[in-house]
C-alpha cells in the first residue's frame, strides 16, 4: 500500500517562505511524477507544480513560476514544494500526489494522480 505524507504547512506572513515535504513510501511504484495540488475551501482542487519521477522535468502554474520550486529527493523517495513571496491568500490545503505508470508528459488534472496525502495546511496572513 502506497502512502504519502506531506508537511511543512503553517502560517506565514506574506512575502514569506515555506517548504512543504511529501514522503512517499510502501509499495511498489512505478511512477511518472509527483505533483502538488491546493484547494481553498468552497473551491476546486487546483493544480500547482509537478516534477518528473527522476526530478528532471518541472510544470508549474504560470502564476507561481519564478516563486515556486519543485524538486525530487529519489534516495529518499521525497519532493519538496518550496514556497517563496507567498501573497496574502485564503488558508488552502496543500497535496502531494503521485501519478502512477510511464511518463508520458505532464498531467494537471486531479483525476491523473493516482496517490494522495492527507494533505498540509497553509495560511498567508499577517
Amino acid at each position: 500500500q502506497v502512502q504519502v505524507v506531506e508537511s511543512g504547512g503553517g502560517l506565514v506572513q506574506p512575502g514569506g517562505s515555506l517548504r512543504l515535504s511529501c514522503a512517499v513510501s510502501g509499495g511498489t511504484l512505478s511512477a511518472a511524477a509527483m505533483g502538488w495540488f491546493r484547494q481553498v475551501p468552497g473551491k476546486e482542487r487546483e493544480f500547482v507544480a509537478a516534477v518528473s519521477w527522476n526530478g528532471r522535468i518541472m510544470d508549474y502554474l504560470d502564476s507561481v513560476k519564478g516563486r515556486f520550486t519543485i524538486s525530487r529527493d529519489n534516495a529518499n523517495n521525497s519532493g519538496y514544494l518550496q514556497m517563496n513571496f507567498l501573497p496574502p491568500e485564503d488558508p488552502a490545503v496543500y497535496y502531494c500526489a503521485v501519478r502512477n505508470g510511464l511518463w508520458s508528459g505532464f498531467r494537471r488534472r486531479s483525476s491523473d494522480y493516482d496517490y494522495w496525502g492527507q494533505g498540509t495546511q497553509v495560511t498567508v496572513s499577517s
